[in-house]
């Protein structure tokens, strides 16, 4: 069975539960999918369909063999029968890029010291290297450097409310990327 779906961000906002407690919401608006591909191990080395999101997207989701079987090309796939209400979700998007940052910004570095003569050291990483062995910088090293712009992926967030109506979803908490970003959503 499908445990995937793919939705686009609308905006975050504040949702009040039933019992009354404020909560902070993601709304995704979920994207039609259509099966254009099924993909299987003989032919191509695993099991996954291929589904055409929004008619422009194409998104490979892997399922066990037996799963397949349920599938036929050009089948719509229906999202409320993937997500309910109640549902923990793991919800993968591309974070906001942020440019070419340095090390205060990008990793919280403290920086040296604003005064005693250090006018050029405030924003600076400090010392990178070590003494003569290993003699080089490590890799890994938290240095300057593009920073965004990456696949994150928010584990167990809670659906709060869905309106198949609308084709909406409310998931409590923040998921990244930017507003009409391409979220996908994995039940968990």
């Amino acid at each position: 069975m499908l445990n995937t779906i793919f939705a686009k961000k609308i905006e975050m906002k504040q949702w009040f539960n039933p019992a009354g407690k404020r909560l902070g919401v993601t709304v995704l608006s979920v994207l039609p999918m259509k099966v254009s591909t099924i993909r299987t191990q003989p032919l191509d080395g695993y099991n996954a369909i291929q589904l055409n999101v929004a008619g422009k997207r194409k998104r490979e989701v892997r399922l066990p063999e037996a799963d397949l079987s349920a599938f036929k090309v050009g089948d719509e796939t229906s999202w409320s029968e993937v997500i309910k209400l109640g549902d923990k979700v793991n919800v993968t998007g591309i974070s906001k890029g942020k440019g070419f940052a340095g090390v205060v910004k990008r990793y919280g570095f403290s920086g040296g010291p604003r005064t005693h003569g250090q006018s050029d050291r405030e924003r600076a990483p400090g010392s990178i290297g070590s003494t003569t062995t290993p003699g080089r910088v490590l890799r890994g090293k938290h240095m300057a450097g593009n920073m965004g712009n990456s696949t994150v992926t928010t584990p167990k967030l809670k659906v709060v409310a869905v309106n198949i109506d609308q084709q909406t979803i409310y998931v409590s908490g923040a998921v990244p990327g930017a507003k009409l970003g391409l979220i996908k959503v994995t039940k968990i």
